[in-house]
């Protein structure tokens, strides 16, 4: 079945408006944003370009929700609720969220079904917490005085989110920032609007007050109109580190309250005594997830000088027979890239990896059989020196490098020998030996023996992969600012 036929699947109601202060309004401008097909390269549906107009009609529907509306005034316990209502009609939806992900990036329609639940626990998840968050804390000065330290939601939050992960991204921030108060502008990726729709929908059916969420799919032009709008209280963003830096000069002019969850160029070690079979079962899917359009992926494996051969040709004898084709098909492995730029992008790099002398063992060019469609073939390189450009720039596709190092200590530097610090993994028999090497890894988070990213948790970077924490109890603090109140 066709790319267009299978879109035809999702049901968006209003795809030719925006959802602005609880209805459904025609643009303000005649910008027009198309979804493609990664594997056909046709358009599959179509909506509406936001206009700067667009912009302050939506951040003026969140300040007057804010600012005047119930919502930051419900008890926890409401907004709790409503929240849960809002996961139960995304659970209702699940077939459609699989299909409008696998439709707009081209993720195997095996993965978008296992992986589309994360929306709805997400919103399960932080309305369940803030029914029993301390927003206030009780206090007593040295002479006794009663102080209240108090978690008031920080206002009308932008919410822009890229195009590789869609809903579960801006899940993260809709769920945490509503539960905490707040009032949002979402801005999906001009690329994949489908799921914000679906969630506006979804939001809508809950019955949250008017102003409360409000979605304007637009490029980058009037994303920099909305983080620049005096309306704006916060930006929440995920993306590429070169548009976090930008969006943070621009919120430093004023001030604005930032989060950032940006690139990576993570590292998985593998020890000596690790068992191969065992590192093969995570390291194989999660070096090239979305065929490597994940910005937590493994792209750098760190193997010791006296085990690199054994654990290369294991890796490569693995990825050999991941499937690659249509993302449609339940057996697929490894569906396209998800727009031309990035087919080209990574194209560049591995023609880079050649000319500063990686050594190519497997892949680097279009798939046999696949001459539409932004294919392209797991990609290997071995003989990787960590100063070469594919061991330190995000490529964003499905190209691992093999770095050998001589020791403990070398290898460590090597994992660190980047401006990112997202995620890392760290293979041994012995879990505790791991533990100790994670604790020297500047990533800001790292699995033993494994991949791991759990929504329950807090998730970002140190370094350049961002500021802040999305996910777990950390993710809602974002969303806080912290008022002092003496009692005299």
């Amino acid at each position: 079945m066709s790319a267009a036929l299978q879109a035809n699947e999702v049901n968006v109601k209003a795809h030719d408006a925006f959802f602005i202060d609880g209805k459904w309004q025609k643009p303000a401008g005649t910008g027009v944003l198309n979804v493609i097909s990664p594997v056909t390269e046709e358009v599959v549906m179509t909506f509406p370009e936001a206009s700067p107009k667009d912009v302050d009609k939506a951040v003026a529907a969140a300040r007057e929700a804010f600012d005047n509306g119930p919502w930051p005034q419900l008890a926890a316990e409401e907004r709790g609720n409503y929240l849960l209502k809002v996961a139960e009609n995304l659970k209702a939806r699940l077939p459609e969220l699989a299909q409008a992900w696998t439709t707009q990036v081209g993720a195997p329609i095996s993965f978008t079904r296992y992986v589309s639940g994360q929306p709805s626990e997400l919103f399960e998840y932080y309305g369940t917490l803030i029914k029993t968050y301390p927003l206030v804390d009780e206090r007593r000065r040295d002479n006794g005085d009663l102080v209240r330290v108090v978690r008031e939601p920080v206002g009308v939050v932008a919410a822009i989110t890229p195009w590789n992960a869609p809903l579960v991204l801006l899940c993260y921030k809709a769920a945490a920032a509503l539960a905490a108060g707040c009032t949002v502008v979402a801005k999906p990726s001009p690329e994949t609007p489908i799921d914000a729709y679906i969630l506006a929908e979804c939001i809508e059916a809950a019955g949250l007050p008017p102003g409360v969420f409000n979605v304007i799919p637009a490029g980058r032009e009037t994303g920099d109109y909305l983080i620049r709008h005096p309306g704006i209280d916060k930006i929440s963003f995920t993306g590429s580190t070169a548009a976090g830096r930008h969006i943070a000069g621009v919120a430093a002019e004023r001030l604005t309250r930032a989060s950032f969850e940006l690139g990576g160029k993570s590292a998985a070690i593998v020890l000596d005594d690790a068992d191969v079979d065992h590192v093969l079962q995570s390291l194989v899917p999660y070096s090239m997830p979305i065929t490597g359009q994940v910005c937590f992926s493994l792209t750098r494996v760190l193997v010791p000088e006296s085990r690199k051969n054994d654990v290369l040709d294991a890796y490569v004898g693995a990825v050999k027979q991941v499937k690659v084709g249509d993302p449609q098909d339940p057996a697929t492995q490894m569906g396209p890239l998800t727009m031309e730029r990035q087919l080209k992008r990574v194209q560049g790099y591995i023609e880079r990896g050649k000319q500063e002398g990686a050594q190519l063992v497997l892949g680097g060019g279009r798939p046999k059989g696949f001459d539409r469609g932004y294919f392209i073939e797991p990609t290997v390189f071995a003989n990787v020196d960590q100063k070469m450009t594919i061991a330190q720039e995000e490529i964003f596709g499905p190209v691992v490098s093999f770095i050998s190092y001589q020791d403990i200590d070398d290898a460590v530097r090597k994992a660190n020998d980047t401006i990112y610090g997202l995620h890392g993994a760290v293979y041994t028999k012995d879990p505790e030996r791991g533990y100790q090497i994670a604790r020297r890894m500047r990533s800001g988070s790292v699995t033993v023996n494994g991949m791991i990213v759990d929504p329950k948790m807090p998730f970002g970077g140190f370094k350049q992969s961002g500021i802040g924490r999305e996910g777990g109890i950390e993710g809602l603090e974002l969303y806080f600012e912290i008022k002092t109140i003496y009692f005299a």
